[in-house]
C-alpha cells in the first residue's frame, strides 16, 4: 500500500512552501510552458498562430471573469469585496481586483487531516486495568464471605475456611484498608461491621499467635483502617462501618496483650508467641526468634503510640532496633536467627529471603517514619541501612550466566563459607526498599532537580532497577508466567539441566533454574510491591506493563469460578496443579499494589506514607 501524501488533493492549487493561493492564469501559463507542446510546436507558424491565439483568449478571459478568492468565511470574502469597491467605484473596480493581493490562506483540509491519527488516552487505559483489579478484589472477598467469613483464611477449591493465624479472621482485616483504597463501600461495611461485633471478643479468648504474624497482617490493618477512615486526616471520602474509634480500641486491645512477647523476655528481644487470652509469652519450641520477625513490629507500635498517646508501645518495639545497632554485623549484614535468652544473633546464615527480609526494609522505613521525629535521633537506622546495602552489593550480588541477570544470593554459612545463588521471591522485596531509600519517596525527577541523591543512591537506584527486571524475568521465564517461590541462578560455580521454568521462548530460560520442591506460587506481593514503588518514582511505564502481565496471568491460572483464587503447586507445568489456599496478603498486598500501581500516583503518596511489611499504609510523621 502506498504511503498517503502529507496534504489534500486541494494543495496541488497552491505553492507548498508559503501556501500562497495560485491564479487561474499563473495555473494555465505554467501548465504550458512545461509541456511537450511548447517545445515541439512553438517554433512552426502554427505554433505561433496558436500561442496568439491563446495570449487574445486568455486576456479577454481574465477581463470578463471575476477571480474569486476562496475564503475562510463568507464575511471575510464580503470584507475584501465592499474594500475593493471604495478603492475603485464603478466599472474600474473589476479590473483593479486583478491587482489585489490575494490572502495567503492554507490548504482546505479534511478534518482527518488536520487532526491526524488520534492517540491513544494511555492513562484512561490504565483506569481500565485498575478497575480489572478491583473487580479481581470483589471476586476475591465474594468467595471468602461465601465459604469462610471470620476464619483467617479461605480454601477456594474446597470451600470452607481455615484458622491458620490465631482465628482472628486475619483476611477480614487484612483486606479492610484495600476495600477503603479503592472505595468499595459493601466491601467497608461487611468487614467493619464483622469487626465492631466479633474481633475484640476473639481476642479476649483465643490462645497462641504469632507477635510478627499478628502485629503486621492484624494490628497493621485496624490501624491502617483508624487512619483511612478518620474524616480530619488521610484519604478523605466517605467510608461505611463503624466509627474510626472502633478500629483504635480494638488495635489498643490486642497490642496491650501483644506487649507481653517483649516484657516476658529476659533482654531487649521478644518472644516470638503470645497467649492472647492470658497475656503471656513463651520462645518458640527451639528458643529462638527470627531476625525479621522481631525488627518488623516497630512501624506498627510506633504509630499506634502516636495515636493513643501512649509511649509504651513504641518504647518496647524501639528497644530491639537500639539493641541491634550494638551488636557485630557483617558489613552490616546479619544471620537470620536471634536468641531471646542471650539478645546475640544465632548462627551465621545471611540471607534476605526468609526470617531476613524485613529487617532491612524496617531499617529505612522505621527511619523514613520517625525522621522528623521530636522524640530521639533515629539516625542510626539510616546509617545501618547504608551499611547494609553496601555489604549486599559487596558480598551477595552477582550476574547469571549466559545472559547476565543481577540477582542476590545467599551466604548459609557466613561470609567464610561458600556462596549460593539463591533467591527467594521474598528478595523481590529489596528494589522498592531501595528506590524508596534513595529518593525519599519522590520521584526520581524530582530528587535530581534538587541535587537531592549522592552517588551512593544512583547506584541503589540502578541496582533496584535491575533487581526489579530479574524478578520480572522469574516470572516470564515460566510457562504460566508467574514466579515460583524459589529460584537458582545459573553461575560459572552452578548449574543444573532440566530445571527450567517450562518457557522456552524466554531469552533466560537457561539463566534460572527452578527446583521442583520450590515451583509453588503463593499468590505473593513482593514483586509487584516493588513494580509499584518504582513506578512511583521512576515513571518508567515498563512497570506497570510488567505488572499488567503478572496480573492477566493470576487471572488465567489461580482464579476459582466459584469465588476466590488459589495458590499453586507448580507454575512450570500447564495446566499447574492448584494448592486450595488464598492466602491473606492476596487481598491485602498483592491486589491493593497492582491498583495502585495502575492509578494516580496522588494516592497514598510515598513521600506522606508508608507501607508497612503487609502493605498496610501509615502516614510519615509531619506530613499528614
Amino acid at each position: 500500500m502506498s504511503k498517503s501524501l502529507p496534504y489534500s488533493m486541494k494543495d496541488v492549487h497552491y505553492d507548498n512552501a508559503k501556501f500562497r493561493h495560485r491564479s487561474f492564469s499563473k495555473a494555465l501559463s505554467q501548465t504550458l510552458l512545461t509541456s511537450n507542446v511548447k517545445r515541439e510546436c512553438v517554433s512552426c507558424s502554427t505554433g505561433k498562430f496558436l500561442v496568439l491565439l491563446l495570449t487574445f483568449g486568455l486576456a479577454y478571459l481574465l477581463l470578463t471573469h471575476s477571480s474569486t478568492v476562496h475564503s475562510v468565511s463568507n464575511e471575510l470574502e464580503n470584507g475584501i469585496r465592499a474594500n475593493e469597491e471604495k478603492v475603485t467605484p464603478g466599472g474600474g473596480s473589476r479590473l483593479r481586483k486583478l491587482w489585489i493581493k490575494p490572502p495567503r490562506l492554507p490548504p482546505r483540509l479534511s478534518p482527518d487531516e488536520i487532526s491526524g491519527p488520534k492517540k491513544p488516552d494511555l492513562e484512561s487505559e490504565w483506569i481500565a486495568k485498575q478497575q480489572k483489579v478491583k473487580e479481581a478484589f470483589i471476586h476475591a472477598w465474594s468467595g471468602y464471605k461465601k465459604f469462610a467469613m471470620g476464619n483467617d483464611e479461605l480454601m477456594p477449591l474446597s470451600q470452607h475456611g481455615v484458622d491458620g493465624l490465631g482465628g482472628l479472621g486475619a483476611t477480614v482485616v487484612d483486606a479492610l484498608d484495600t476495600a477503603m483504597i479503592m472505595g468499595l463501600d459493601e466491601v467497608v461495611s461487611e468487614a467493619g461491621s464483622w469487626i465492631e461485633s466479633h474481633l475484640s471478643e476473639r481476642i479476649s479468648k483465643k490462645g497462641q499467635v504469632n507477635l510478627f504474624e499478628t502485629t503486621i497482617r492484624v494490628l497493621g490493618g485496624l490501624l491502617s483502617a483508624y487512619h483511612l477512615s478518620s474524616g480530619d486526616q488521610g484519604i478523605k471520602v466517605e467510608q461505611k462501618g463503624p466509627k474510626p474509634a472502633v478500629y483504635l480500641d480494638t488495635a489498643r486491645d490486642l497490642a496491650d496483650r501483644l506487649l507481653s512477647a517483649f516484657t516476658s523476655s529476659p533482654t531487649a528481644v521478644p518472644f516470638s508467641d503470645v497467649v492472647l487470652h492470658d497475656s503471656s509469652a513463651h520462645p518458640a519450641p527451639d528458643g529462638l526468634s527470627s531476625t525479621s520477625e522481631v525488627s518488623t513490629v516497630q512501624l506498627e507500635f510506633n504509630y499506634l503510640s502516636a495515636i493513643s498517646g501512649d509511649p509504651k508501645y513504641s518504647m518496647e518495639a524501639m528497644k530491639v532496633l537500639a539493641h541491634m545497632k550494638t551488636l557485630p554485623k557483617v558489613e552490616g549484614l546479619v544471620p537470620i536467627y536471634m536468641s531471646p535468652k542471650s539478645g546475640e544473633f544465632s548462627g551465621e546464615n545471611i540471607r534476605l529471603g526468609s526470617r531476613g527480609d524485613s529487617y532491612y526494609e524496617y531499617l529505612i522505613k522505621v527511619w523514613l517514619q520517625q525522621r522528623t521525629s521530636q522524640d530521639g535521633n533515629f539516625t542510626y537506622l539510616y546509617d545501618m541501612y547504608q551499611e547494609a546495602m553496601k555489604g549486599v552489593r559487596h558480598l551477595l550480588v552477582q550476574k547469571s550466566i549466559p545472559n547476565g541477570l543481577v540477582f542476590v544470593g545467599e551466604l548459609p554459612s557466613g561470609p567464610k563459607g561458600e556462596f549460593s545463588p539463591k533467591m527467594d521471591h521474598l528478595v523481590c522485596f529489596l528494589p522498592g526498599a531501595l528506590a524508596l531509600g534513595a529518593t525519599k519517596g519522590i520521584t526520581r525527577e524530582k530528587a535530581k532537580k534538587g541535587n537531592l541523591l549522592t552517588f551512593e543512591d544512583l547506584e541503589n537506584l540502578k541496582l533496584a532497577e535491575d533487581l526489579a527486571k530479574t524478578c520480572f524475568e522469574m516470572y516470564s521465564v515460566t510457562s504460566t508466567g508467574l514466579a515460583p517461590e524459589i529460584a537458582y541462578f545459573h553461575t560459572k560455580e552452578y548449574s543444573e539441566d532440566g530445571l527450567d521454568g517450562g518457557n522456552k521462548s524466554s531469552k533466560y530460560v537457561n539463566d534460572i533454574i527452578i527446583k521442583h520442591a520450590d515451583r509453588h506460587n503463593l499468590l505473593r506481593p513482593e514483586t509487584v510491591e516493588s513494580l509499584f514503588v518504582l513506578y512511583r518514582i521512576t515513571q518508567d511505564q515498563k512497570y506497570r506493563e510488567w505488572g499488567w502481565q503478572i496480573f492477566e496471568a493470576f487471572e488465567k491460572y489461580t482464579k476459582v469460578g466459584s469465588g476466590g483464587y488459589t495458590s499453586l503447586d507448580d507454575v512450570t507445568t500447564i495446566p499447574p496443579q492448584r494448592r486450595d489456599k488464598m492466602e491473606t496478603f492476596f487481598l491485602g498486598e498483592t491486589l491493593k499494589y497492582l491498583y495502585l500501581l495502575f492509578g494516580n500516583s496522588s494516592v497514598i503518596p510515598l513521600d506522606k506514607f508508608v507501607f508497612n511489611t503487609e502493605a498496610h499504609p501509615f502516614p510519615i510523621n509531619g506530613t499528614v
